[in-house]
Parts: C-alpha cells; structure tokens; sequence
C-alpha cells in the first residue's frame, strides 16, 4: 500500500512513473550484461587492527563499572519511586537498562569461563590427583581456554557504542544538487531507488514533501520509512547513505554525447521519539496558505498548505502535498520533529568526538560517498571502494544491501580497530 502510494505521486509529478524507469533502463542498455553481478571491494585482511583487539586491564576496569552501574538502574527500577517519575525519565531510564544489559551479560560469561578454567587449571596441576585425572583436566582446560577468544570478542562487541535511534523510522530526503534539469532527473530517480529498497525489505513508505522541477524530476523530496513491529530499523541500514551522490551519464539534451556530472544529496534523519524530543504548541507558528502547482481543483481555493515554524531554533517546514490542512499540518510536524531530532543528534556527537582520540566516521553529509555511472553501466561506494556493475539492478530494483551490508561492516571494524587501542 505505501509503495502504491510513493507510485501515485511519481505518476502525478512525471506523469506516468513507468517513464522514469523505463529511462533508467534505456541509458543503461550499452553496459556489458557480462559484469552484471560483479563485485569488487576491499576484505579486512587477516591481521587487521580489528582483529587483534583484545580485553585490556583498562577495558577490564570499564566492564566492572558497566556492571555496577547496570546493578544500580535495575535496582532504580524496583523501586517505589520509580512510579513517581515522568515518562521522559522513564524511558531514559529504562533505555539506559537496555543498553547496558548485554555488556554485563557479557562480561559476566566471560568472568564465569575465566573462573572455571581457573579451577581446572589448578586441578590439571594438583599433584594430589593420579596422571590419568590431571590428562582429562589438561584436555578440558585446553578446551575451556579455546572458547576465551570468542568469549573476549563478544565483550568487545558489545562495547561497541549502540545507536538508539537505529531501531527507529527515518524520514528520508532527497535534494537535487549541482547539474539543473540532469539533477531534478537524478534526485527522482534515487527517490524512487529508496521506495524500491523500502518495498524489497517490508518497510512502510509514507512520501511527505515532493517539490517538483518544471521540467521534471524533483527539486526535493522527502518520506517517512518505518519497519513492521520486531524488524530490524530501519535507521540502522539506511544511516550510511546521508552525503553526496554522484551520476555521471549523457543526458537526452546532450547533442554531442558528452558525459555530464550532476549530484544530488540524501540526508536520513531519525524519526524523533515522543518522550525524546517536545515540541510545544507555544514554540511554533503555524501558517496556512493557498498551494501552488498541480493539485486539483481545490489548488488556489482553499488554504490546505501548511508551513510551520519552529522559533528557537528557526526550523521551518512546509507542506503543501495533500488537499486537507490537517493532514498537511501532521506531516509537517512529523518532518519538523525528525530535523529537531537530528540536530540535537549532530550536536551531542560534535562534542563527543571533541573528546575523542580517534573519531570514527564523521558521517558528514558534504561527504561525496557513491558515483552511478550509466556509460559503464556500474556504481562505486568511494567509502569503502566497493563497485557493483549492473546498475539498473541498483537504481531501478533498490538492490542496496551489497553497500550497506560493507559500511556497516566497515564501521563496525572501525569501531573494534579503536576500542583494541584506545587504551595503550
């Protein structure tokens, strides 16, 4: 349903969104169907920094204070006054509980197997018993100590800094860049890229805001994604994609059939939680107007477009896609509480890493991250150097999850990589 619904407003703004696709597939009709499931990229090698982290005695120090302060929320929660609290404080506190709860897990499996490889160590030793004991605990130690290596590495991973917001929705936007009317073209086509994506993996697609181009394409276009109740979020896949996306092809105006670069970026900015983020009736200015563009008989006759002003940060949205106000008003407030959310997000990141010895990924949407290039019929992740060939298979079906599944990797090795050295 919310897949036909992104495909009724690409019919409204192209006029029919079988063009677009079909457009995509004519340009990528010269790139060699050969490549088509080629792909290339770089493998962590085998004494990659990552994999060499190991459980430090500072790391050590850390897990104890993990426990204890894990020990403490629980015992907060059990307590009478923890009726009294608020539902903000609630829910920070028991988010606060599920955030530490697998690093104590963890370490407590690991201080369980360290003690009883500690006890049949000291029996495979103890001269007290006959040779043919101190064999089987000589076996058994050699086993219990095979299984700290994978014990140790599943305390690290849990180390690692957990996103909240990567369980949640996003909303997704999509600007046209540098390039003009090849750009406007680009945005559309990467918008209708994500709804493909967002259909492949369940997800709902509600389309927010669609600027459109008067030449096609569109200027910018944003939607709101949600993943069904216990799927993976939906932030964390798509929070790799935020930057500059690059198309280098001949565009249909292009006499001479040279190759033309045109951009467009894509921000995903996580659905702000209620209890998170509160927007009050007296912080905002809401004004409605007559809408512009195609829309019907009720375009210029009634004020249905909404723009909402959020006064102490300046943050302004407005809707003008659906025909009733109300509607137009929610959307607006969703799309204002997502880019509250994020700048909030941005700016207890920038002074986290201020502290920081070794920032890991900056995520910097100014960053140019992936080049779709419809000559050669294939597309490149700059990040990660990750080039898949078979383009259409990309840009047209949403077939995403190669560059996806390699950041999210990449980032996780990134994070191991810092946490084996941050302490020496």
């Amino acid at each position: 349903m919310a897949n036909c619904n992104f495909r009724r407003h690409l019919a409204a703004l192209e006029g029919d969104a079988a063009c677009l696709r079909a457009n995509v597939a004519l340009r990528t009709l010269h790139s060699s169907s050969s490549s088509a499931n080629q792909q290339q990229g770089d493998v962590a090698p085998s004494d990659s920094p990552a994999l060499r982290a190991r459980v430090t005695p500072a790391i050590e120090g850390r897990l104890r204070e993990i426990e204890a302060r894990h020990a403490s929320l629980v015992e907060q929660s059990l307590a009478p006054e923890f009726a009294s609290l608020s539902p903000q404080e609630m829910a920070r506190l028991q988010r606060d509980i599920a955030e530490l709860e697998p690093v104590a897990e963890a370490s407590r499996r690991l201080a369980a197997k360290r003690g009883e490889l500690a006890e049949v160590s000291r029996l495979a030793r103890d001269e007290g018993e006959d040779a043919e004991m101190r064999a089987l605990f000589a076996s058994e130690r050699d086993a219990l100590a095979a299984e700290l290596p994978a014990l140790e590495h599943g305390v690290l991973l849990s180390l690692l800094p957990r996103d909240a917001a990567d369980a949640g929705g996003v909303v997704l936007e999509v600007r046209a860049g540098t390039g003009g009317e090849e750009a406007c073209l680009f945005a559309a086509e990467l918008f209708a890229m994500y709804a493909a994506y967002a259909a492949r993996r369940g997800w709902r697609w509600e389309a927010l805001e669609l600027a459109r181009a008067d030449a096609g394409g569109l200027k910018l276009g944003s939607a709101a994604l949600s993943a069904p109740r216990g799927a993976e979020g939906v932030f964390g896949r798509l929070k790799f994609e935020s930057g500059i996306h690059r198309v280098q092809r001949v565009p249909a105006t292009e006499s001479a059939g040279r190759v033309h670069t045109s951009a467009a970026s894509v921000a995903v900015l996580p659905e702000a939680p209620e209890v998170e983020v509160e927007v009050r009736d007296e912080d905002l200015r809401i004004d409605v107007y007559r809408a512009s563009g195609a829309g019907g008989q009720h375009v210029n006759t009634t004020n249905s477009a909404v723009r909402v002003t959020h006064l102490p940060t300046g943050t302004v949205v407005a809707i003008q896609d659906e025909r009733s106000q109300h509607k137009n008003k929610a959307k607006a407030l969703k799309l204002l509480r997502a880019r509250i959310y994020d700048e909030q997000r941005q700016a207890a990141q920038r002074a986290h890493s201020a502290d920081r010895r070794a920032q890991i990924g900056s995520g910097d949407r100014s960053e140019r991250i992936r080049t779709y290039n419809f000559p050669q019929g294939r597309v490149t992740d700059h990040r990660v150097g990750v080039t898949l060939h078979g383009l259409s298979s990309v840009i047209v079906e949403g077939q995403l999850d190669p560059f996806i599944d390699a950041l999210s990797m990449d980032h996780q090795m990134k994070q191991l990589a810092s946490l084996g050295t941050e302490d020496n």
